[in-house]
């Protein structure tokens, strides 16, 4: 037992992502974190004002010791950590390579919390990316605690914890691996600190990358099948954001739309339509796809707020006649 409470902890992360992670360590009894490691503070916002990551916020609101250093090219900064006599490194979308120096300074283990089920969807955005590629009904995604190497998310894995991506946007997708993850590192940290973890090599097969997300990735492609641009707008939701161009009929001007997830309309309207013409009905605005139609939500013309869609409509499209009333622009891969 006085081995378990002296399990000495280092965090390594970022984002929000990984402060959960470090939220759900800070509440495990066992473990003490002798130091939290983050980002250097970044300009943010339009005034580019210093803002420290979500890990410096949550570290500094517990009175955890947090350290910047840009990167560990420095010898003092590998020393520094390894003066620190960690059990384990515990590291969640830190945002950098680590040196196998680094991953050698811990007694038991390099651990990391990686939000898919590897090895698929190894790298940046594998929340988002699994979301957008995976709409088939029973699809799958979920988190990976792993043994660190160098290769970019290639070690191996002690545990995964899985979850439907039925109806998830990116952002409800992260909340749940966020907790998923804080359980199933702690469950780790107990075998190792017992001796009953057992890590395994990832398969050589299904191997895949979650490249970082681009403001492009957003643009929805009205040409897919319905459920794909569904998954789309799930996906980018809530960044970069989903949009659309549209032009309505008697409009000079095209108008570009934020858009938030809809509903699948696969039921055939009563005439011909072609991928990314727009449908007015009085339940809104829908969008014509490869097999059906999508029905908008929730929509944001540029410099508003977002609305409902039938808001939308009674405002800008006051007069526009029912029925086919524009097309999308811009869209297709």
């Amino acid at each position: 037992m006085a081995q378990a409470q002296n399990c000495r902890i280092v965090f390594m992360g970022t984002p929000d992502f990984a402060a959960c992670i470090l939220g759900a360590l800070a509440r495990w009894p066992v473990g003490q974190i002798v130091a939290v490691y983050t980002q250097p503070d970044r300009p943010a916002g339009r005034g580019h004002k210093l803002t420290p990551s979500p890990v410096k916020v949550l570290a500094t609101e517990l009175g955890l010791s947090v350290r910047q250093p840009p990167d560990f090219r420095n010898a003092e900064d590998v020393q520094a950590l390894a003066d620190l006599r960690p059990d384990v490194l515990v590291v969640a979308a830190y945002g950098l390579i680590l040196p196998q120096a680094v991953l050698d300074t811990p007694r038991l283990a390099p651990l990391n919390v990686h939000a898919s089920l590897l090895p698929r969807y190894r790298g940046a955005a594998p929340i988002q990316r699994a979301i957008m590629e995976n709409w088939q009904p029973d699809a799958v995604s979920g988190v990976s605690i792993m043994h660190m190497v160098r290769e970019l998310d290639a070690g191996p894995v002690y545990a995964m914890r899985s979850v439907a991506l039925a109806g998830h946007t990116a952002g409800s997708l992260h909340d749940v691996l966020a907790a998923l993850g804080g359980e199933a590192i702690i469950s780790v940290l107990r075998g190792l600190l017992d001796g009953t973890a057992v890590c395994v090599e990832q398969s050589a097969d299904g191997i895949s990358y979650a490249a970082k997300m681009q403001k492009s990735d957003g643009m929805v492609d009205w040409s897919l099948p319905v459920a794909a641009v569904d998954a789309q707008i799930r996906g980018v939701t809530p960044w970069p954001g989903a949009r659309a161009r549209f032009h309505f009929t008697g409009m000079d001007e095209a108008c570009e739309l934020m858009l938030l997830p809809g509903s699948l309309g696969l039921e055939q309207p009563g005439y011909t339509v072609s991928p990314g013409e727009i449908l007015l009905d009085a339940q809104g605005l829908a969008v014509a796809c490869a097999d059906g139609v999508y029905r908008l939500g929730e929509v944001k013309p540029q410099g508003r707020k977002f609305m409902r869609v039938q808001e939308f409509c009674n405002g800008y499209l006051r007069g526009v006649s029912q029925g086919l009333c524009g097309h999308a622009l811009e869209f297709g891969r």
